[in-house]
């Protein structure tokens, strides 16, 4: 049999590349190449380069000022100072509420995560957003809460009440993000080979958790090393607060120095401890198609139970705090108010929060540009850097920046532009996290069409690229201001002569037992506090979404 095969048309001839059109420079602005990932020119601007090396170099202060002056102390009389009875009993003391404080904040937090998250609770969308709230009270205020509340508080089981209601939503946010991320074919897969719902919560979801739980645990134990307010008001004895009382007695003595020795190694051991934790696991979504979300379950009988717990943690983490507050206000009455020193606090606060907002995120900006559109090891270094000093307590920075603006340059001792630059040591990687999130999602080629359209580079720069990342600036500012409003340890011990911040005041007031009048700088830090917070859930959300 013959079979009749049709004819081959002759293979097309591939064009010549120089008869091709030019493409369009918006056509090419889709992924770079692997090697020149991001970048609008071949090297970064000198000015650029120059302005983040600075910024880091600043930010190795604290930690140099620590290995400086134990190298000048000398072993012998470091030794004495650091190993004696009354640094154990504050290390027993800071450890103890470490060790009791971090567990059960990630506890609560995974555990209230999952119940506004992962189940038909009516009512859950009002949880969801009144659990962000006590990150809008200060600790401090917390404290004066449940003080003003139960006067007789005092000592480890007391800071672990105040500091557990106070920091678990640093663990509730990333895992309910992580949550509503999470792709439910593999919850299904395994209930289909016979677990149930704790084996599939405990084998499935919970490794994927990992991440914002350890991430979360971190900053809870970053916090508890750094906070000095809450524990003083009830008398439990920590590092931060061992060192400004021996700072007020001494005036950077010996002493303070050796503790805020120790307390940086404390914190040196929770990074590595956290690092060493977390590997390098990583829980991705791959294969085609679009997750889908996860149905919710529901409580059934044990629906009281969750109003019960989630309306127990509103009201012990936020509801004491107000309330607190308000029964004070009411008893001061309209005389509270008529100070002029309120007002005068609620200005001065503002406006280091607007000052120090807008000059972090002006000074971070440089170090997100290359670590974006110049990734290297340089650039990496430098981001590393920010993120070491800012988890340092900002006692031990304040205790940097005091000593090297007396010995160096003490024009600038007390003054406001010394205090600046302490918020921005601080808070620089809350602004540096979000412009980098935000410069990411900037598309290259856009500002390069811009350009090859005649724009001058600054012009492209400002109509494309701040255009794009505005939002995530505005997130950064939103973030940093918050942190200043709120900050107290060191605002304590740099602030010029006559500075009356509203943490300033409400502890002075504190200190004279005076809690009537300390009532309207309470309500005033949280009302500035509410918006920012608000904002940080709501940025939670849209980046699980997208």
């Amino acid at each position: 049999m013959s079979v009749t095969l049709p004819p081959v048309s002759p293979a097309p001839e591939r064009p010549d590349p120089a008869s091709l059109p030019p493409k369009s420079p918006v056509a090419d602005a889709g992924p770079a190449r692997a090697d020149a990932v991001g970048r609008v020119g071949r090297r970064p601007s000198p000015f650029i380069v120059a302005v983040a090396c600075t910024v880091s170099l600043l930010g190795l202060l604290p930690l140099g000022y620590v290995i400086v002056t134990g190298i000048l102390t000398g072993w012998p009389e470091l030794a004495a100072l650091v190993f004696r009875p009354r640094v154990g009993e504050l290390l027993v003391n800071t450890v103890g509420l470490v060790v009791i404080t971090v567990p059960l904040c990630a506890a609560i937090g995974v555990g209230a995560a999952w119940l506004v998250g992962r189940t038909s609770l009516p009512g859950g969308r009002v949880f969801a957003v009144l659990l962000a709230a006590p990150l809008a009270v200060p600790a401090f205020v917390n404290s004066y809460g449940w003080v003003s509340a139960i006067p007789s508080l005092n000592g480890l089981w007391s800071g672990v009440l105040i500091a557990t209601l106070s920091y678990f939503p640093l663990v509730y946010l990333p895992c309910a993000a992580a949550l509503r991320r999470l792709d439910p074919t593999v919850e299904e897969a395994a209930g289909s080979l016979g677990s149930g719902a704790w084996g599939v919560f405990l084998r499935v979801i919970l490794p994927q958790l990992r991440l914002p739980i350890l991430g979360g645990s971190l900053l809870v134990g970053l916090h508890l090393l750094a906070e000095y307010g809450a524990f003083a008001m009830v008398r439990f004895d920590t590092f931060t607060t061992a060192i400004v009382e021996q700072y007020r007695s001494t005036f950077n003595g010996p002493a303070a120095n050796a503790l805020a020795g120790v307390l940086v190694l404390c914190c040196l051991f929770l990074l590595v401890g956290e690092s060493g934790a977390r590997g390098r696991a990583r829980y991705a979504r791959i294969g085609s198609g679009v997750a889908r979300t996860a149905p919710r379950r529901s409580l059934g009988r044990f629906t009281p139970l969750g109003y019960l717990v989630l309306g127990g943690l509103v009201v012990l983490s936020i509801g004491v705090p107000f309330t607190s507050v308000i029964r004070w206000l009411v008893r001061g009455g309209p005389a509270v108010w008529a100070d002029g020193v309120v007002a005068e606090a609620f200005l001065q606060t503002v406006g280091y929060g607007l000052v120090g907002a807008v000059a972090t995120c002006l000074l971070a900006f440089p170090i997100a540009f290359l670590a974006v559109r110049y990734p290297s090891r340089l650039a990496r270094g430098l981001e590393s850097v920010n993120y070491l000093t800012s988890s340092l307590p900002g006692i031990v920075t304040a205790l940097a920046l005091v000593t090297v603006s007396i010995r160096f340059v003490q024009p600038l001792y007390q003054t406001v532009v010394l205090v600046i630059a302490t918020y921005l040591l601080m808070f620089l990687p809350r602004a540096l996290v979000n412009l980098r999130a935000g410069l990411a999602q900037v598309p290259v080629g856009l500002e390069e069409a811009a350009r090859s359209l005649g724009k001058h580079p600054i012009g492209a720069f400002l109509s494309v690229t701040v255009r794009f990342f505005a939002p995530s600036a505005l997130a950064a500012g939103a973030l940093v201001f918050l942190g200043i409003v709120t900050e107290l340890t060191a605002t304590l011990l740099l602030a010029p002569s006559g500075t009356r911040t509203l943490a300033i005041q409400f502890w002075s007031k504190v200190n004279d037992i005076n809690y009537v009048g300390a009532a309207p700088y309470a309500l005033l830090m949280i009302a500035l506090s509410l918006p920012v917070t608000y904002l940080l859930f709501a940025r939670s959300r849209l980046t699980s979404v997208s």
